[in-house]
Parts: C-alpha cells; structure tokens; sequence
C-alpha cells in the first residue's frame, strides 16, 4: 500500500509540474512553486526528485514511453497510410501536452546533460521509425517512388515543422490568439501531398479531408 502511494505522489507531481511548466516555462518554476501547488512539503517533494533535472528527465521518460505506443508498428488496422494519419494527430495533441519541453527544448537541452544525451538518441530513433512508416505507405502504393535523398529531405522538413512549430506559433500568434491551437499536421499534410499516388489521395480525401484536418 505504501508503495502504491509514492507512485501515485509521483505522478501528481509530473503531473502538476507539466501544468505549471507549460504554463510559466521550466526557468520561472521550483520544487516550491509545485510543492505548494500540490499542498505538500518541500521535502516530501524532494524525497520523489532530488532536484529539477530528475524531475525533467522523469517528465520526458513519459514523453519517450507516449510517443513511443504512436510509433510502433504493431496495430496495422487501417494500413500505413492510416498509421501515418494517426501518428500526425497525436504528434499534434503531443506537441499542446508537452507544451513547454517543445518551446524550450534547446535550453534544456543545454542545461541537463542526461536529457540532452536521451534526446539525441530518441530523435535518432523517431527518424529511423517516421523512415519506415513512409517507406511503408510508399510500397503499399499510397506515395510515389522517391529517392533515398528525397525521402531524406522529406523527412527533414517534417522533422523541422515538428520541431519549430510551438516556437512559430509563440512568435507569430497574438496575445488574444497565442492558445488556440493551429493545424500542424495540415501543414505536414501539405508537404507530402505532392506525392501522392491515385489511392493516396484517395485515402487522403477519406481520412483526412474526411475528419476535418
């Protein structure tokens, strides 16, 4: 029962930090600004995460473990261009959920060695599985044929609008605008559209022009 306890305080904690940190940025928040959001001891809170980059590196183990369920390639109802779609929607619903760890991404990058290591090598990872899921749909006739240089470039510009596409937002948006939510995946959508086959645009028209993307 015990233990059951201190897994349930350390979710509250992830949990009430990612609010706080999407809210005010992971610089303008302390161990005390969540503990008293929590109504718990500073020291109860530390006993859980000694410090700010155990908490971070916690945070972002989560992020690993969701993206990882959208990544992998085992649930094919639908086909690879349907797995394509669904991965887009929840990169999208990911990027607001974790909202604060996509805009300041470089300076916790820079600030906590141990996340910067994790997320050198789960980026390589996403790469290598966005690769697959596209070379996929390609062989089941959904895209044309390409190039590994194109496919490459392809990725890459899909990997910069997922990555940059928070700090886009913050910078361009109004202050009477900047939490409505854009379409990122429509804008994704957009690059790969040019090559699509017949069955591809298709399969575009039905699912995604079909949901309101």
């Amino acid at each position: 029962m015990k233990k059951s306890n201190k897994i349930s305080t350390k979710q509250r904690i992830i949990d009430t930090a990612v609010d706080l940190f999407n809210k005010d940025g992971v610089q303008s928040i302390t161990s005390r600004h969540i503990a008293k959001e929590m109504g718990i001891s500073n020291g109860n809170l530390d006993y859980h995460f000694r410090n700010k980059e155990a908490l971070l590196l916690a945070i972002y183990e989560q992020m690993r473990a969701e993206m990882s369920d959208s990544y992998r390639a085992t649930d094919t109802v639908g086909g690879s261009f349907e797995q394509l779609h669904r991965l887009l929607l929840h990169l999208e619903a990911f990027q607001y959920k974790f909202r604060f760890f996509n805009l300041d991404v470089l300076e916790i990058s820079r600030a906590y060695p141990q996340i910067n290591r994790l997320l050198k090598h789960t980026i390589q990872i996403r790469k290598e599985q966005m690769a697959d899921m596209l070379k996929q749909a390609i062989t089941d006739g959904f895209f044309v044929q390409e190039t590994e240089e194109n496919i490459r470039q392809l990725l890459l510009s899909i990997r910069i609008i997922i990555t940059f596409w928070l700090s886009h937002e913050e910078l361009t948006s109004d202050s009477s605008s900047k939490k409505q939510k854009s379409n990122m995946s429509k804008h994704i959508w957009q690059l790969l559209r040019p090559y699509m086959t017949e069955r591809g645009h298709l399969s575009y028209q039905a699912l995604v022009e079909g949901s309101g993307v």
